[in-house]
C-alpha cells in the first residue's frame, strides 16, 4: 500500500504561492506533521522566529516584511461556506498511536451491505464529533476515512490514500448500499480529499442519492447530489472487497434480513420492512415511481414497484401481482436477476383499477380490481371450507393482504384454505361491524362484493 502523500521538505519561507501564504496564516494554529499537520505551517512558524530576530539586530531602519498581511488570496479549493470541510489524519491503528514497524496489512474482514449501513446509522444517531486527531470509543478515528474504516469493519483507521486498496473500482450505475464515493486529493490529502457512504439512490434518475459520512460537526445523513456537492467530476464509486456472499449468492444479507411475511405488505402496512423494500426498489431502478421517497406506509408507489421489479423477471399471473413474496424478497436483498428498465412503460402499464397490467402483469388482460373496476362474480360459499384448495381462495388471500388484513400469514395467501384465511377473512367482517354468523371467518357474497370493491 501506498504511503501518504505528503510533503517531505520544508517550503521556503519566502515563497507567496497560495499555498504557502495560507500555511503561514494558518500556522498558530497548526497541527503537527505526525496529526496530519501540513509541513509548511512549522516552516511558517520558523521563519516568523528568524525574522523576528533579524528585526531586532536590524533595528528600526530596516523593519521587516509582514509575512501574514491580512490581504492574502485564499487557498485554492477552499470549502465554501456551505460545503463541509472534512480534513483527514493519516493511516493508523485503531485507538491511535504510529502503526508498528514491519505490520502485515490486515485482511479485509467479510460484511454484509445491511451491517456496512447499519454500523453507519451508529454513527449517525450518536451525532459522533468531527476530529482528525481523536477516536471513538469503537477505536476509529472521528474523520471521513475513519469514518468508513469502522462501516467497512477494518482492522486499522485508513486513510483516502489508502481505502482504495480494499475496494475494487466499480461504475455509477453499479453503485448500491454499502459501496464508497472516493475523491483522493495527492495535492492536497489532508484538506482536499473527501469520502462518504452510498446509502442508495433517492429517485429513478440517479441525480440524488444518500450519503453517510462524517463532516463537521457531527455525522451526518443527508440526500447529496451526485457525485457530491463539490469536485463531482473527481469522485470515483468503489465497492469493498470483503463483502459477504449469503446464502442464494448475494451479498447484503438475506440471513439479516429474512422474509417477513406477506401480510407487513398491502395496503395498511406501516411497519419497517415497507421502508426497507422501497429502499431495494430504488436501488434496483424503482425510484421513478416514487414521489416523496420510500416510507413505512404502503402505498401504490410500492405495489407498483414491486409489480415492476417482478415483471423484469419474467414473472407472470400471480408471481407480478406488486405484492412481495419469498421469491421477490429473496431477489432483492441478494442482487439478483434483472433491475426495473429505466424506459417509462417498459415495466409494464397499470391496468385501470390498479392491480392489473394492460401488459399481462397478473394475466387479467388489465381488469383491476380498485374503483372503477368490476368485482369479480363471487363463486360460491364450498369453494371455501377445510380441504379446499382452488384459485378462489389464492384470489381472496392476496385480496385481504391488499386490504391490510393479511396478519394471520405467516407465509402469504395459497390455494389450500387454512386456519389463517378463516382468521383473516374474520377479522375483515369485524372491521365492518358485524358480529356473531356474520363474522365467522367464511366468506358470503357480501363479504366477497366489500372485499373486492
Amino acid at each position: 500500500m501506498a504511503a501518504p502523500v505528503f510533503e517531505e521538505f520544508e517550503p521556503a519561507s519566502g515563497c507567496d504561492c497560495p499555498g504557502c501564504l495560507h500555511w503561514r496564516r494558518v500556522a498558530p494554529h497548526s497541527l503537527p506533521v505526525r496529526l496530519g499537520g501540513h509541513p509548511a505551517a512549522h516552516g511558517a512558524r520558523r521563519a516568523l522566529v528568524l525574522a523576528a530576530a533579524a528585526g531586532t539586530m536590524l533595528g528600526a531602519s530596516q523593519p521587516v516584511a509582514a509575512v501574514a498581511a491580512d490581504l492574502r488570496p485564499e487557498r485554492p479549493g477552499a470549502p465554501a461556506a456551505d460545503e463541509p470541510d472534512t480534513p483527514q489524519g493519516s493511516r493508523a491503528p485503531l485507538y491511535g498511536g504510529n502503526r508498528p514497524k514491519g505490520e502485515r496489512e490486515p485482511a479485509a474482514a467479510a460484511t454484509t451491505r445491511a451491517e456496512i449501513i447499519n454500523r453507519a446509522k451508529q454513527w449517525v444517531a450518536a451525532k459522533v464529533p468531527y476530529s482528525m486527531a481523536k477516536f471513538w470509543a469503537d477505536g476509529y478515528r472521528q474523520d471521513c476515512s475513519g469514518f468508513v474504516s469502522m462501516a467497512w469493519n477494518l482492522g486499522t483507521n485508513e486513510w483516502t490514500g489508502s481505502l482504495g486498496g480494499y475496494a475494487v473500482r466499480i461504475g455509477k450505475e453499479q453503485l448500491q448500499p454499502g459501496d464508497i464515493l472516493l475523491f483522493h486529493n495527492p495535492a492536497d490529502p489532508v484538506k482536499g480529499s473527501h469520502v462518504t457512504v452510498f446509502g442508495g439512490w433517492t429517485d429513478y434518475t440517479h441525480t440524488q442519492y444518500i450519503a453517510y459520512e462524517q463532516v463537521r460537526p457531527n455525522t451526518r445523513r443527508k440526500s447529496t447530489p451526485y457525485a457530491y456537492w463539490s469536485h463531482s467530476g473527481s469522485y470515483v464509486p468503489y465497492r469493498y472487497k470483503g463483502l459477504k456472499t449469503e446464502t442464494g449468492g448475494g451479498s447484503g444479507g438475506s440471513a439479516a434480513t429474512p422474509f417477513p411475511g406477506a401480510s407487513y405488505f398491502g395496503p395498511g402496512a406501516n411497519n419497517k420492512y415497507v421502508t426497507k423494500l422501497g429502499q431495494m426498489l430504488v436501488a434496483r431502478g424503482g425510484g421513478r415511481f416514487y414521489t416523496s421517497g420510500p416510507g413505512p406506509r404502503w402505498t401504490e408507489a410500492d405495489r407498483r414497484a414491486t409489480q415492476a421489479f417482478q415483471l423484469a423477471q419474467g414473472w407472470k399471473g400471480s408471481g407480478a401481482d406488486g405484492i412481495p413474496g419469498p421469491r421477490t424478497w429473496d431477489y432483492l436483498v441478494n442482487g439478483k436477476g434483472r433491475d426495473i428498465p429505466r424506459a417509462a412503460g417498459s415495466g409494464g402499464t397499470p391496468g385501470k383499477g390498479g392491480s392489473g397490467t394492460g401488459t399481462g402483469g397478473n394475466g387479467t388482460g388489465g381488469t383491476g380490481t380498485g374503483a372503477g373496476s368490476k368485482v369479480p362474480a363471487f363463486p360460491g360459499k364450498a369453494y371455501f371450507r377445510p380441504g379446499q384448495s382452488n384459485k378462489y381462495v389464492t384470489e381472496l388471500g392476496r385480496q385481504l393482504v391488499k386490504k391490510g388484513f393479511g396478519k394471520y400469514y405467516t407465509k402469504g395467501p395459497g390455494p389450500r384454505w387454512s386456519e389463517s384465511d378463516r382468521r383473516n377473512v374474520e377479522a375483515f367482517q369485524r372491521a365492518q361491524g358485524w358480529r356473531d354468523a356474520a363474522a365467522d371467518g367464511y366468506p358470503g357474497p357480501e363479504t366477497w362484493r366489500r372485499l373486492f370493491s
